[in-house]
């Protein structure tokens, strides 16, 4: 078939898609994309992000509503349904593009028929969307489909495209909504419808957020990436509690640890991490609190140690909790605290009283 190449403006235009495709769903946000007010005729996924310009409706597609409408999308499964809109289409000289069928089409999407999508795994950081990195706001800004964690932010998730089809992957103790091979294929599945992915996750993606394992997947299955690197938690919510990781005279050193491993179990090199003049920073390391300052003046960290634990740091209700690894366990038990937390350990705590900078909505306690 010859087509002439054209351009149309479609802003604020009326458009229909017809389908409940990946492909439809696909398309109706790129229409949105560019301005158009998209109706489609199909269900709603549960996880498309609501969208002034962008409406879906069971019912069938009647005569009347091509009448009303631009442009149409045929993008059904079923190509008797496609060869019907098609053909309503041309008797209403209203533009048609039928998926994979340019017979049936009268004008043609040419912008997004690669043979793969790509995936960036971008880290979103401990919470502030203005330490978003400037590449991580762009590529959120332009993807199709965003699958994202639960530490990330309702205030970054307002930062994506609006007409995203957002996906919910977050983990919490015993409650993962989706199991970590699943997103791993997940990935896969939807570089190849093609879509521009983002895998969004809290902090950095290469620190404890099992970012390696998933680009391993997708290597595997050559399927294009990128990484770009988030602030973690380490460093953001030290720097927003006042608390130097390193200092000269303080700590010559800084260790990053988990406090919840693959089998549940807090098994870490405590002699290395009883050594003074070090920071120690603990992920993940509410429930284990008591154990982990225990282990370590059992193996000789002395118990007047500094200890801080920082909830929801860089948030407005950051709260900081201060101490020694022999008695911040005890306060914690007593007060009101929740995830996200993070612990930092080491003489550099002590500096929080006199470099302590962000005033948060919440109180703080010590």
């Amino acid at each position: 078939m010859d087509l002439l190449q054209t351009t149309l403006n479609i802003a604020d235009r009326p458009c229909v898609v017809v389908g409940d495709t990946a492909q439809a769903l696909l398309l109706a946000n790129w229409l949105i994309q560019h301005q158009a007010i998209v109706t489609v005729f199909g269900n709603a996924p549960s996880s498309q992000a609501p969208h002034a310009r962008l409406s879906f409706t069971s019912k069938p597609v009647s005569d009347a509503d091509i009448d009303q409408c631009w442009l149409v999308v045929a993008a059904s499964n079923d190509k008797a349904v496609n060869s019907k809109i098609s053909a309503m289409c041309y008797a209403r000289k209203c533009f048609c593009y039928t998926v994979d069928d340019p017979q049936l089409s009268s004008w043609q999407i040419n912008h997004q028929q690669p043979s793969h999508g790509r995936v960036a795994l971008v880290g979103a950081g401990p919470g502030d969307p203005e330490l978003l990195t400037l590449r991580a706001l762009r590529l959120i800004r332009q993807a199709d489909v965003i699958v994202y964690d639960r530490l990330v932010s309702e205030a970054i998730m307002s930062c994506c495209n609006p007409a995203a089809e957002l996906i919910y992957a977050g983990k919490a103790k015993s409650d993962h909504a989706l199991p970590q091979e699943s997103i791993n294929q997940l990935l896969v599945r939807l570089a190849q419808r093609p879509a521009n992915v983002v895998r969004l996750k809290g902090g950095d993606p290469f620190i404890f957020g099992r970012g390696g394992e998933e680009i391993e997947t997708l290597a595997e299955n050559q399927v294009p990436f990128e990484v770009v690197p988030g602030i973690t938690a380490g460093s953001g919510c030290a720097a927003f509690a006042g608390i130097p990781l390193t200092h000269r005279d303080y700590a010559q050193a800084c260790v990053f640890v988990t406090g919840h491993l693959r089998d549940g179990e807090i098994n870490l090199e405590w002699e290395h991490l009883a050594t003074p003049y070090q920071t120690v920073v603990v992920y993940m390391s509410l429930t284990g609190l008591d154990k982990i300052c225990a282990a370590l003046i059992r193996h000789g960290r002395a118990p007047d140690t500094p200890a801080a634990l920082v909830q929801q740091g860089t948030h407005p209700e950051q709260k900081v909790y201060t101490g020694t690894i022999a008695d911040l366990p005890a306060l914690i038990a007593k007060s009101e605290v929740s995830a996200p937390t993070l612990l930092i350990i080491g003489e550099v705590v002590q500096l929080r009283d006199k470099l302590n900078w962000f005033t948060s909505e919440a109180s703080t306690s010590s």
